[in-house]
């Protein structure tokens, strides 16, 4: 009888330690719901162009038209702040794990860029181009693939990504006081891919930090034309001198989060 009884107590103990185990091997996963946030920083990159058509009753020269287009053509680099909150399910089967997250936040970044030439007609009088982008929030809804290691997991990312862009522009000249702009605003949608690292802050916790790099393609941009060249005093209109606008967009975004597992 004793013998039956310390067998049986030493196979309670045994199960009891094997699921103390599984449990505590359990908490050092990434398994489940999660909801967190994060900030960080955004490098942006925007070509933006500005061009115009010659026309017998409109008020350029033949040779202006060119000499506007190189001028109109500049590389903008918006920067700023991006930050947010998150939410993401994760399913880990040994070392791999395989998730599915989605933030929205701020991103808000802005750059102008402004060129002035001379006409080649009419030399000193030249004119001036200034073209400005700028962003205010972002979206993105990315798959995740990545390969734990204790309180660790190292992770790749991709999918879409979504933001709203501001376009304007402003023509100026010292010839005949010329004046035109132009501006649109649009919600743009792209692609998205980067990685990243978690941590686990120590055992059976359910929080982690993570570092993250995501790169954000949003495609041709926004494309607008105009008709309201005016120049001389009093103004006089030049609709036939049609201007013609786009820019593009591109994020390198680099933040850091928290998250809190359910």
């Amino acid at each position: 009888m004793r013998c039956v009884l310390n067998r049986f107590f030493s196979g309670t103990c045994v199960l009891a330690l094997a699921l103390f185990v599984a449990g505590s091997a359990n908490a050092q996963t990434f398994n489940g719901f999660y909801v967190g946030g994060y900030a960080g920083g955004a490098k942006g990159n925007s070509d933006a162009f500005t061009s115009t058509i010659f026309s017998p009753t409109g008020y350029f020269a033949l040779s202006s038209v060119p000499a506007i287009a190189a001028a109109g053509h500049q590389p903008l680099s918006p920067r700023g702040f991006n930050g947010g909150g998150q939410a993401g399910y994760n399913l880990q089967r040994g070392h791999w794990v395989l998730g599915v997250e989605a933030d929205f936040g701020s991103m808000r970044i802005m750059d102008d860029f402004n060129s002035t030439a001379l006409y080649p007609c009419c030399a000193p009088t030249n004119f001036t181009v200034t073209q400005t982008v700028k962003s205010s929030w972002l979206i993105t809804a990315r798959p995740r693939i990545g390969l734990a290691g204790g309180s660790w997991m190292v992770y790749g990312t991709g999918g879409v990504a979504m933001t709203n862009f501001d376009y304007s522009e402003n023509f100026i000249d010292t010839f005949a006081t010329a004046h035109e702009s132009a501006a649109t605003s649009s919600t743009l949608t792209g692609w998205t891919g980067g990685g990243g690292v978690e941590f686990r802050l120590g055992s059976g916790s359910r929080w982690s930090v993570k570092a993250e790099y995501l790169f954000a393609d949003f495609g041709t941009g926004v494309k607008v034309t105009s008709t309201n060249l005016t120049a001389f005093t009093p103004p006089i209109s030049f609709p036939t001198n049609i201007f013609s606008h786009q820019a593009d967009l591109t994020a390198h975004l680099f933040r850091s989060g928290i998250n809190y597992r359910f």
